[in-house]
């Protein structure tokens, strides 16, 4: 299998990480980027700490986080468009 470019910054390489979703050049896992995110670690801490993950590769994993998230549970529109009760 080839490496799945992700965006311009992530790719997903079945021989880099176990096929984990990662920053292009890098061993960096996104999702633990996220991780730490989550619990408050800056932006610029993060890249302070793995400085080989620039800070664009950063914002893009955060955009597409939350691309998914919405996509994800934002119901179709034509189910949000039916009556939710009797009237």
């Amino acid at each position: 299998m080839e490496p799945v470019e992700v965006g311009k910054y992530l790719v997903v390489d079945p021989r880099v990480c176990h096929g984990q979703l990662t920053f292009k050049g890098t061993r960096v896992p996104v999702d633990t980027v996220l991780y730490y995110l989550s619990t408050g670690r800056a932006i610029d801490q993060i890249v302070n700490d793995w400085p080989q993950v620039k800070r664009e590769a950063v914002a893009e994993a955060i955009l597409l986080a939350a691309d998914a998230l919405v996509e994800r549970h934002t119901k179709p529109a034509e189910a949000a468009r039916e009556p939710t009760h009797s009237g």
